[in-house]
């Protein structure tokens, strides 16, 4: 599965590579309404990612859409 653009710029974001015209580009879905959930999404990906790392289980997203 191909990574998100919200994905990406988040995971450049992570790695202190994000160039100063990616950051604009996040900082703007960030504040757009209808781009906010990719961004959590990716958010949540990263953050699943690093509890598993650390040898503990995510815990199942209940939130309601």
């Amino acid at each position: 599965m191909t990574p998100s653009r919200a994905e990406n710029l988040i995971n450049k974001l992570i790695a202190n590579k994000l160039s100063g015209e990616e950051f604009a580009e996040l900082l703007a879905g960030i504040n757009n309404e209808n781009e906010q959930q990719k961004y959590s999404d990716a958010l949540e990906i990263y953050f699943d990612q690093l509890l598993k790392e650390n040898g503990e289980e995510p815990e199942q997203n209940s939130r309601e859409d």
